[in-house]
């Protein structure tokens, strides 16, 4: 029976009631319109419990299934009630339940599938709440940054970060992508983003690092060169220097030649100081592999401490060591590494000149090997291209030291950086 039938039906028996209570009240035929009465109140008792059977029940389970939706318990179903309109409503509502629960579970896979494959990503993500504070970061973004825990990001408004990287990144504008290259001799590609959620937008950057690519692709390129004019270059010299060579002998103990034989003997120098020119060129592709052993990273530096001094004497240039006790050894070739330090070092009294401080320090968390002078510091537009092949800030410099520098140490895996700081002193600094 239809919901307008019952309640029209209810309305039929209450105009009955009334009418046997005023022919009662009436005093006509007392007698049987009492009993009659007595009937239709039994009567009218029966239908309204078929009437909370078929209209309140269905209504008490309709408010029970309001509240399995403000609970978001969509697991749960409800029950057919006997009553065709309310059970075609609940047959359409635990439909719609089921299509949430299947919506709610596909959006939870999504999500942790989301989540495990920015965890994995070796692309930095770096997410923004409304207010600009960092919101979540992942594994490779600590990694770019030397962090040891994500915690020291989170919270923090991105215009107050102090990291190089995170200052240039927010720079970028929306929707855009940039190539940034800093101090540390690595290159990223970065994008800023957004996406939206729950109607607010959440600003986000991807860093990509480009460093290897880059690097094998410079120096696919540089080797092919330096090959190339090393060929040709010392070809030639051999063949002009032994000339010059037999030149010279010929004209020894002859009369007003000797002028002409120091004129040859320069050439042959000339000829010989192109060779070592080309060869300093060539050395740097024929760098070996590293035989790595376990060393102290201590002692390594207070072996180097005698050569340091030396190369500081007469320029009252001061070297200061601070060592950290008990540092774990790290896996270095011993011959390069000390190498790497000599290349340091002499960059550091050449930028010194006359009078200042060298610092070297190690640390531990993370180990990190630090050297640091007082000379006339680096620019913020020549840090960008400090790892550049050939470049060189020297007038007469080849650019060879810091490139021998930075293949030596992505040889080891390190990361490394080299900048001046607000105090004024410039640091190179290695990670292992």
């Amino acid at each position: 029976m239809r919901l307008k039938n019952i309640f029209l039906g209810f309305l039929l028996l209450l105009a009955v009631l009334f009418a046997l209570i005023f022919f009662l009240w009436s005093g006509e035929n007392a007698e049987w319109i009492f009993f009659a009465l007595e009937g239709w109140i039994i009567l009218l008792l029966v239908y309204l419990y078929y009437f909370y059977r078929r209209i309140i029940k269905p209504l008490y389970t309709l408010s029970n299934g309001m509240d399995l939706l403000k609970e978001q318990d969509f697991s749960s179903r409800l029950g057919h009630v006997g009553q065709k309109e309310t059970d075609r409503i609940v047959d359409v509502f635990n439909r719609m339940m089921e299509q949430l629960k299947n919506e709610r579970l596909h959006v939870r896979e999504q999500n942790h599938f989301l989540d495990l494959l920015i965890q994995a990503s070796p692309m930095g993500v770096l997410i923004l709440d409304f207010d600009g504070r960092i919101l979540s970061v992942n594994p490779a973004v600590c990694r770019v940054l030397h962090l040891t825990d994500e915690k020291d990001l989170l919270g923090l408004p991105l215009a107050l970060c102090t990291q190089p990287l995170l200052e240039e990144i927010r720079n970028i504008p929306l929707d855009s992508s940039r190539s940034i290259r800093l101090s540390d001799a690595n290159i990223y590609k970065c994008s800023h983003s957004f996406f939206m959620d729950r109607g607010l937008r959440h600003e986000f950057y991807l860093i990509e690092v480009l460093t290897h690519e880059v690097f094998k692709a410079e120096k696919k390129a540089y080797e092919k060169v330096i090959r190339m004019i090393s060929h040709e270059v010392n070809n030639t010299t051999a063949g002009i220097t032994s000339t010059l060579d037999t030149l010279e002998a010929s004209f020894q103990g002859m009369e007003d030649m000797a002028e002409v034989s120091d004129i040859l003997r320069v050439l042959i120098e000339r000829c010989y100081g192109m060779s070592r020119f080309i060869t300093n060129f060539a050395d740097v592709v024929r760098i070996p592999e590293p035989q790595i052993k376990s060393v102290a990273l201590n002692e390594l530096v207070s072996s180097c401490k005698r050569f340091m001094e030396n190369l500081c004497v007469g320029k009252q240039i001061r070297i200061h060591i601070e060592l950290e006790e008990e540092l774990p050894p790290v896996k270095i070739d011993p011959i390069l590494f000390e190498q790497v330090m000599v290349n340091i070092i002499k960059n550091a009294v050449e930028a010194i000149g006359e009078n200042g401080d060298i610092y070297i320090r190690t640390s531990h968390h993370p180990l990190c090997l630090e050297i640091g002078d007082t000379g006339a510091g680096i620019s913020k537009e020549t840090e960008a291209k400090l790892f550049s092949p050939f470049f060189s800030t020297k007038p007469n410099g080849q650019g060879i030291g810091l490139i021998f520098i930075r293949e030596v140490l992505l040889k080891h895996g390190c990361s490394f950086s080299l900048k001046t700081y607000s105090d004024g002193v410039t640091r190179f600094k290695i990670w292992f």
